[in-house]
């Protein structure tokens, strides 16, 4: 099931007929951030992400293979990257396996932050092989 609400960001893909749109950066509890986002097949063949996120976390770019642990938040004002969250496993919490996407049609997706200070309301979203989203709002 894809997220339905209106997107808050869209980008689009080094792929052609790939795209994204950010439905939700919103603070949580354990003061994180959660990022939910749709990626969009629009293509007419099956998308397999497979080694896609292949990631350049502190060294994870095994536990990176597959999902959306590579996805990094930056906020230019203070000078800050944000990495998804780990487990006692350095596993990311996010979606993980990333689903094959049919063509024409679109999967719901998630990786949790640290968030950033209180004063911080937009951020930059960096999405491995699509185009960094500047100034997305993050919701309370």
């Amino acid at each position: 099931p894809a997220f339905a609400a209106d997107p808050v960001a869209k980008t689009d893909g080094e792929t052609a007929g790939l795209r994204l749109e950010v439905i939700e950066l919103k603070r949580s509890s354990g003061d994180t951030l959660t990022l939910r986002f749709n990626l969009i097949n629009d293509s007419g063949e099956s998308f397999k992400p497979g080694g896609w996120y292949f990631g350049d976390y502190k060294g994870h770019q095994n536990q990176d293979i597959g999902n959306v642990g590579a996805i990094t938040l930056i906020d230019t004002v203070g000078k800050k990257k944000y990495f998804v969250v780990r487990d006692t496993d350095e596993n990311c919490v996010c979606s993980n396996p990333i689903p094959s996407v049919n063509a024409k049609s679109r999967a719901a997706l998630f990786a949790k932050f640290p968030a950033p200070p209180s004063d911080v309301k937009k951020i930059g979203v960096v999405i491995p092989h699509f185009i960094p989203m500047d100034d997305v709002p993050i919701s309370q």
